[in-house]
């Protein structure tokens, strides 16, 4: 008998341990993520919302978009996410921005030149030619998909801080696509349009 009360004793303690344990779990995922700590509230918030604004944004550019754009933003979209963790991101890449929503549906821009490299924050995003520039950084999600956080400047500035102007910080998902492609996909730009979305290709 007393054995069986000392069992459920102890049963009774590990189930508690465990509800605490997952209690503190759930409040670090909550308030301790990587992507908590960096991101800042505004742009917590673009992310929520990118689910809603890509697809708006998306029937837009299909609907009203002239039909030379629309085929390139079709191309651009068509591949399907692949896994992205453990990838090797770094090299040099031409880069364009197809902008949706907004004054305009859809926007097509031209290739530039782009740069994947390393620095003390680990895997660094740059748009090197140009005159709109920026630069940013990765924070792993999942398997098939990073978040990116950075900053916009022009090509008479230097490079700015993600966080030390609001009008110039962007957020968003990054993916691979391909064996050489990749797609930055940044619901609600600060201006001009509602969906960017950024192509990479390998050089």
């Amino acid at each position: 008998m007393l054995d069986t009360l000392m069992k459920r004793k102890l049963t009774v303690v590990a189930l508690l341990a465990t509800a605490v344990l997952s209690l503190s779990d759930a409040t670090a995922l909550a308030s301790g993520t990587l992507a908590a700590r960096t991101l800042t509230r505004a742009d917590r918030a673009r992310l929520a919302q990118y689910d809603s604004v890509s697809k708006a944004a998306i029937l837009a550019a299909r609907d009203h978009g002239a039909a030379g754009d629309l085929r390139e933003a079709n191309r651009a979209l068509a591949g399907a996410p692949r896994r992205i963790l453990g990838d090797d991101l770094l090299g040099l890449y031409r880069c364009r921005t197809i902008k949706m929503g907004g004054s305009l549906p859809l926007t097509v821009y031209g290739w530039f030149s782009c740069k994947i490299d390393l620095d003390e924050r680990g895997y660094r995003l740059v748009k090197t030619t140009g005159s709109q520039r920026f630069t940013g950084h990765f924070i792993d999600e999942s398997e098939t998909r990073l978040i990116y956080y950075g900053a916009t400047h022009t090509i008479s500035e230097r490079p700015v801080s993600y966080g030390y102007d609001a009008d110039r910080d962007q957020v968003g998902y990054f993916f691979k696509t391909g064996p050489r492609s990749y797609r930055l996909e940044l619901p609600l730009p600060r201006f001009e349009s509602k969906f960017d979305v950024i192509e990479l290709e390998r050089k």
